[in-house]
């Protein structure tokens, strides 16, 4: 599976400069050690300790101010939630092509690596994020190609499109249901992790699994959420 044009990258490189990937690798690093996810701890990331010191330096460091936030740096329920629903089940993506869109820091997309997806692309805006990724598929010994923006397309030829967490924002909802429905209508296979959050699509999915996922408590208000894996059927 390739991305179109020249916007795939391994380990999150892309186009950026040197000096500018050499800046996300850093700051990632800095912000973050590498640990176990608390439900999937076959899965190891660069996770940060102190949610909102990372997201002040993020703030502070931004150029331009509107640089995203650094979902990278925490393992977000839904993330958690499909990663353990992929190496429960494996066969779900075993042998196939993946995109994983708004990959975060990769957590789904190295799980459908260890599961034993034949390619892994995961789709990212923020150069940050695409370097937590790279990071962390190397510290995982598997490769995820990183690619930006794919909502406008189909599936990048995917035969599973994932994705997790990304249901808090009206326009960005509207435009990952978007391509997973043009993707699905290409037969993909269709598979989202969330806790039921504002802007998911209740009613386009069907619940596979549930799962009582650790969180910090300072991001979702609880040290526990329960987090759903659904399908597009």
């Amino acid at each position: 599976m390739t991305a179109p044009g020249s916007r795939e990258r391994a380990g999150g490189t892309g186009s950026a400069t040197t000096a500018g990937v050499d800046q996300a690798v850093a700051f990632v690093r800095a912000s973050s050690a590498l640990r176990p996810v608390p439900l999937v701890p076959e899965v190891s990331l660069h996770l940060a300790d102190d949610a909102f010191a990372v997201w002040e330096a993020t703030e502070r460091g931004a150029e331009p101010p509107e640089r995203p936030p650094p979902f990278w740096a925490f393992a977000w329920p839904g993330g958690q939630a499909l990663a353990r629903y992929l190496l429960d089940h494996r066969e779900a993506v075993a042998g196939r092509a993946v995109l994983d869109i708004g990959s975060g820091s990769g957590l789904a997309a190295i799980a459908a690596a260890l599961a034993g997806a034949s390619a892994v692309l995961a789709s990212e805006v923020d150069p940050f994020a695409a370097a937590a990724i790279g990071i962390n598929a190397a510290a995982n010994d598997i490769q995820v190609a990183v690619t930006d923006d794919v909502l406008d397309g189909d599936g990048e030829g995917a035969a599973v499109v994932l994705c997790a967490d990304v249901w808090y924002e009206r326009r960005f909802a509207h435009r990952a249901l978007g391509l997973l429905q043009r993707a699905r209508s290409n037969g993909a296979y269709v598979l989202a992790g969330d806790i039921g959050r504002t802007y998911l699509p209740r009613a386009a999915l069907r619940e596979l699994a549930a799962y009582d996922v650790p969180v910090l408590a300072e991001l979702e208000d609880a040290p526990v959420k329960r987090a759903m894996v659904l399908t597009l059927d």
